[in-house]
């Protein structure tokens, strides 16, 4: 599909909040942005272009975080939500790079840990550090592996793992940016440790 033909799925608003509306013509933009995407093998016959595909995978991550942030779910809500955070994780994976996959393997800890299932949770906040540490991730993405490693131990109720794996990604966050470091505070604030 050319570049053209895909446009219509980026809205205005992600110029707009990029600030980037106006200062380039929209195909120019959307190659900026998008200029990291690992190019596909030719014998890679994906159902989507990939910014197509990075769009899907990063609303399935929004729609992940919008059944996350519900009070209470409905049996068919978890079903959803955990769905909707592994199919993120499959598209961030064709059209991704380390980054979003350790990101994706962080999402669906995340998932696992609030539904109570801890050995779903440790699988993947292992391989989203693992991911880390073969590609050296950097950024706020260990100290988030180290956190979802400490959230998937309280979930099984190993409080002493939790907590070594909480100063973990405590001692991660101390250089990050103090937006990055907020956000790996709070969610290091909502560990489910107990004494």
């Amino acid at each position: 599909m050319p570049l053209r033909a895909g446009l219509s799925s980026v809205g205005d608003d992600v110029l707009l909040k990029s600030g980037c509306r106006g200062l380039v013509d929209r195909p120019t933009y959307i190659r900026l942005m998008f200029s990291d995407a690992p190019q596909r093998p030719a014998d890679d016959k994906g159902l989507l272009d990939p910014l197509a595909e990075r769009k899907l995978a990063s609303e399935l991550f929004t729609l992940t975080w919008d059944f996350l942030g519900m009070p209470v779910r409905t049996p068919a809500q978890d079903d959803s939500m955990i769905h909707a955070a592994h199919a993120s994780r499959w598209h961030w994976g064709k059209v991704g790079g380390p980054e979003q996959w350790a990101i994706g393997d962080w999402l669906c800890s995340r998932v696992y840990a609030v539904l109570g299932r801890g050995d779903q949770a440790m699988y993947h906040a292992e391989r989203c550090l693992a991911v880390c540490d073969e590609y050296d991730v950097g950024s706020f993405v260990p100290a988030s592996a180290h956190e979802a490693l400490a959230r998937a131990h309280a979930v099984r109720g190993d409080m002493d793992a939790a907590r070594g794996e909480r100063n973990l990604s405590y001692g991660a966050a101390i250089d990050l940016d103090d937006d990055d470091r907020g956000v790996i505070e709070g969610d290091l604030a909502t560990l489910p440790i107990t004494d």
